[in-house]
């Protein structure tokens, strides 16, 4: 069956997406949920244009996230954060603490979830963490974590 997505749909296809697939699997499960619309020859023509609308739009996003990088880059987070003598924090930096950390001190409102993390810091210092603006966009941001009641060198 060939369809053409509605939506983005993980593991299958973008939104605008002229595809084969399984008749089950438009009949029963693309199509009822409203995640694809069975391909005609205005449908087509529809999905073009909703191909074109989601290039300009990505475009535009990227160009977004470069401007957001350039201005990130040259830029250090310092967040404060109890620790004990050896430098070991009571508690961790998350993702959260230094996306709100990067909107006080420079302005820029960063999802929570685009800060990508291993594991939460716990200890004093400086760290590089992986920032994804964009799918073709990431930056390095420098975070330092220092104790309270401590000077920031």
């Amino acid at each position: 069956m060939r369809v053409i997505l509605r939506a983005d749909v993980a593991n299958v296809g973008h939104k605008g997406d002229v595809l084969d697939v399984a008749d089950g699997f438009g009949r029963n499960f693309l199509i009822p949920k409203g995640f694809a619309l069975k391909a005609t020859d205005g449908a087509l023509a529809q999905a073009e244009a909703m191909r074109r609308a989601r290039s300009v739009r990505d475009a535009r996003d990227r160009e977004g996230a470069e401007e957001l990088a350039r201005r990130l880059t040259p830029v250090v987070i310092r967040i404060p954060a109890r620790a004990g003598t050896e430098g070991r924090l009571f508690g961790s930096v998350t993702a959260a603490d230094i996306a709100e950390a990067v909107a006080a001190q420079t302005g820029i409102t960063l999802d929570r979830r685009r800060v990508h993390l291993e594991d939460p810091i716990k200890n004093l210092g400086s760290h590089e963490i992986a920032v994804r603006l964009h799918t073709e966009v990431e930056v390095r941001l420098q975070v330092e974590i220092y104790g309270e009641g401590r000077p920031s060198p």
